[in-house]
């Protein structure tokens, strides 16, 4: 394939990616990430397969700073191909608090993909666990402390979750839609269900890489994101990674806020990312804006995908794919 062409077919994905997106109308309210396309494997079990080598990941998330109970989000997961090339294992654990009410999550996954093409592959992926509702009136000052439904002073359940997702990718894109829990309405509590939204869920995720020269690479990526009876959610960056090093680049999340991204890649097998979200909408005069911290760990010689072993720099000599994975 041709530069030109191969140049046009990447813009075509690109375009139509974001056309898919136009698709959805309504939103969640799922934890929230700026660096969502780090992340994957925390809303996509499809995804978990789909790494060369075995990673985990750590996230920590400070939402709305200086507002009292604003969300604090830490995230814990895995992602382990299996050594025939195919199967893949993830684990997640998510500590979610806002206000009074802490969430946390937790789920095994699994994903078994296969071959399009030679360097095109589609993921199949399932995840199975639960959540861990705990509601405490004692942390905070109400307006109408003699609500009764304040009385219970604190709420505990449990309740389970089965999610699916699809992942299609090469080399340098990727398109995924996942649903991270199909057993909606199993709360069956009128004073649980005020505050917790139990309700399906529809993510949509994609991305392109352009190889702008032999030490820059330039990714555009979406996040879309549908929840029941609510506005959409819509999440656009736009990252270049210099020298497969150093990564900066700036996000938007419709009505909501712009992003600032940085990131280094301090090993081979080590990376940390940092986002600053400033909110566009009328809360930005009340908080000093949102910030988030990743750490991917990859372990291992990516043996894992049989791909092949050499391709064609821009100059049109062989060179290695060694370089971090742009997602």
């Amino acid at each position: 394939m041709g530069r030109m062409a191969e140049m046009t077919y990447k813009r075509i994905i690109l375009f139509s990616l974001i056309g898919l997106c136009t698709l959805f109308s309504y939103s969640q309210l799922e934890p929230q990430y700026t660096q969502y396309m780090y992340n994957i494997g925390s809303f996509n079990p499809a995804y978990v397969g789909s790494v060369d080598r075995a990673e985990i990941t750590a996230l920590y998330r400070a939402q709305w700073i200086d507002i009292d109970g604003a969300p604090r989000t830490l995230r814990f997961g895995s992602n382990i191909p299996m050594s025939n090339g195919k199967n893949g294992l993830g684990f997640n654990v998510v500590s979610d608090q806002f206000g009074p009410t802490s969430q946390t999550f937790f789920d095994v996954a699994y994903s078994f993909q296969v071959n399009l093409s030679s360097d095109t592959y589609l993921s199949f992926g399932v995840d199975a666990g639960g959540g861990i509702l705990d509601i405490d009136f004692t942390k905070g000052n109400f307006e109408n402390p003699n609500e009764p439904l304040l009385n219970t002073t604190v709420f505990n359940k449990f309740y389970p979750t089965v999610g699916a997702g699809l992942f299609l990718y090469a080399e340098d894109w990727y398109l995924g839609a996942s649903v991270p829990n199909f057993l909606t309405g199993v709360t069956k509590d009128e004073e649980v269900e005020a505050f917790f939204n139990d309700r399906v869920q529809v993510n949509m995720i994609g991305g392109v890489v352009f190889e702008l020269g032999d030490n820059l690479k330039f990714k555009p990526a979406f996040l879309a994101s549908y929840f029941q009876g609510l506005p959409f959610r819509f999440d656009f960056s736009a990252n270049f990674l210099f020298s497969d090093i150093v990564t900066a680049g700036v996000g938007y999340r419709i009505d909501n806020a712009v992003s600032g991204l940085a990131g280094f890649q301090i090993s081979k097998g080590v990376f940390l990312g940092y986002s600053y979200d400033y909110n566009t909408n009328s809360l930005g005069q009340y908080n000093q804006g949102s910030h988030e911290v990743i750490m991917k760990f990859n372990l291992g010689d990516g043996g894992n995908r049989k791909r092949p072993e050499k391709s064609k720099s821009r100059k049109g000599k062989p060179k290695q794919i060694d370089s971090p994975r742009f997602f």
